[in-house]
């Protein structure tokens, strides 16, 4: 499974923690985390964030949870969640929609 969301008006730095948390909260284990920022060649003051998260079901689980976030806080940040339903069940995958939906729905654009 698979969910997609665009942002704007938001720190892609607060999205990218809110979103750690969340999954983390539905028992996963943070497996690799990295959160990266680049400088755009026409605004040396204007950055490009570029996170991925993967997390596993239990200590010795596959991967259950990976992220992506790409985006900037002067314009749309990108969120992709893939889900292993397999590994990460349809409850705790409810549970997340729902934590995403009530903290950051007010970010959220909606499709036109």
């Amino acid at each position: 499974m698979q969910i997609r969301k665009t942002y704007k008006g938001i720190n892609p730095q607060v999205l990218y923690d809110e979103v750690k948390d969340f999954v983390l909260k539905q028992g996963a284990i943070l497996e690799t985390h990295k959160l990266e920022t680049y400088s755009l060649p026409s605004d040396s003051s204007a950055f490009v964030y570029r996170g991925t998260l993967t997390f596993k079901a239990g200590e010795a689980g596959k991967e259950c949870v990976r992220v992506h976030i790409l985006g900037s806080d002067k314009g749309e940040i990108r969120l992709m969640i893939d889900i292993d339903e397999g590994q990460f069940p349809g409850d705790k995958i409810t549970a997340l929609q729902s934590d995403l939906d009530f903290i950051l729905g007010s970010y959220e654009q909606k499709p036109r």
